[in-house]
């Protein structure tokens, strides 16, 4: 980000001033200066992560600093040959074409192939000479903070997240669909048998699910909302980090879980649930699950940014569409630990429920949808909050 090459201008201007003329040479002394800057980042993240301010827009000081500390580690790799910090291999692509134009950072809370256009977009150059990236940020309201912040262009989540944000008084705008579909699946631990009727089966249950705030918290909320029930007395919901769910599963915790792709693939070939007994992409029909969201600030100060930006996504998504065979390859790429058969079944789920939007387009029923969603759950009481206040499709049309 450019924030961060700043940052790094900074430090070597700040030795040059204090070299009192030594002769500095400058991998040695950018590498010693890096571990000064990495040390205090770090005990800084430290202060901030254990003064017990959580929630909302507090953790993003925490999670900024981690960032930066990210993104500074591997700025000094990359000057001092020191270890390299992990990178996804669209992170890669996108680093490898040499001196490329303006770095845009996109905000993920997970590394999931309901991304897979993003990845596909970076990997294959559809963004032109803009330097884009993949952040994962895991935890709450994260992704949505790093953006609010400065810290990254654009993050990809529900754009009830920009929701959020303007009850606040920010300003955040979908600008091209991704996922289009709720992206989430209800599966029953094995030897549980749901039965025919979903509503009954479900009330007294203990459901995995991931924490409060994230949409798969918010779709069980809304549907055991919509079964009649109370969410605080007819059933039991174990809010854990979404990597958590299954073992939560298998040790017996829960008796349903909520879960995604390609996890839930994943727990049927363990055994450790069955096939999903609801298909909220197939029951819940268009809902604008993944948007690429960005400040209302970058629309208007530059907007050619955002048209190249949003252009590269929409090519993204129709090679996805046209090109399933070099599409799995490149998932292969961003997901090497997956067996073949997991990833190759992951993306034929995705296909066969419409995961993708291949148009980009963000209509005014997908997101009716996922407002309804997240105030049925308790998240939005703004109902002055619309369409209109939280999607511009001017360059996806």
């Amino acid at each position: 980000m450019t924030r961060n090459h700043t940052a790094a201008n900074r430090i070597d201007t700040e030795k040059a001033g204090t070299a009192r003329g030594e002769e500095v040479r400058g991998k040695d002394r950018r590498a010693v200066r890096g571990k000064r800057e990495s040390k205090k980042l770090r005990r800084r993240a430290s202060a901030q992560a254990s003064s017990g301010q959580a929630g909302g827009f507090k953790r993003g000081r925490a999670l900024r600093a981690a960032l930066l500390l990210s993104l500074l580690a591997l700025l000094l790799s990359a000057c001092s040959g020191g270890g390299a910090a992990e990178k996804s291999a669209s992170a890669q692509a996108a680093g490898s074409g040499g001196d490329k134009g303006k770095e845009l950072t996109i905000a993920e809370p997970l590394h999931s192939t309901g991304y897979l256009p993003l990845y596909v977009a970076i990997k294959k150059g559809f963004f032109g000479d803009l330097n884009v990236k993949a952040v994962t940020l895991t935890g709450g309201s994260a992704h949505t903070n790093a953006v609010l912040t400065g810290q990254a262009f654009g993050f990809i989540g529900g754009p009830e997240h920009n929701a959020f944000a303007k009850a606040k008084g920010a300003e955040l705008r979908a600008v091209v669909n991704v996922v289009n579909k709720g992206n989430v699946y209800l599966v029953a631990r094995k030897g549980v048998d749901p039965g025919g009727d979903i509503a009954s089966f479900m009330k007294g249950k203990t459901i995995a699910v991931s924490q409060y705030g994230g949409t798969p918290n918010s779709i069980i909320r809304y549907l055991v909302s919509e079964w009649g029930y109370d969410v605080d007395k007819d059933v039991t919901l174990k809010e854990v980090e979404s990597g958590a769910i299954p073992a939560i599963v298998q040790q017996g915790q829960a008796d349903v879980a909520v879960v995604t792709e390609p996890v839930l693939t994943q727990g049927v070939q363990e055994g450790i649930w069955q096939e999903p007994f609801y298909n909220v992409p197939q029951e819940l029909g268009p809902y604008a699950y993944s948007t690429i969201n960005i400040k209302q600030d970058s629309i208007e100060q530059d907007p050619e940014t955002v048209k190249q930006f949003v252009d590269g996504m929409k090519k993204g998504l129709e090679f996805l569409r046209d090109n399933k065979e070099e599409s799995l390859a490149i998932a292969r790429e961003e997901f090497p630990t997956m067996s073949e058969d997991l990833l190759e079944a992951t993306l034929n789920r995705s296909y066969e429920d419409d995961l993708w939007e291949f148009s980009g387009d963000i209509t005014e029923e997908s997101v009716k949808t996922g407002l309804s969603v997240v105030r049925a759950a308790g998240l939005l009481t703004d109902d002055s909050i619309g369409y209109a206040e939280i999607v511009d499709t001017q360059f996806a049309k």
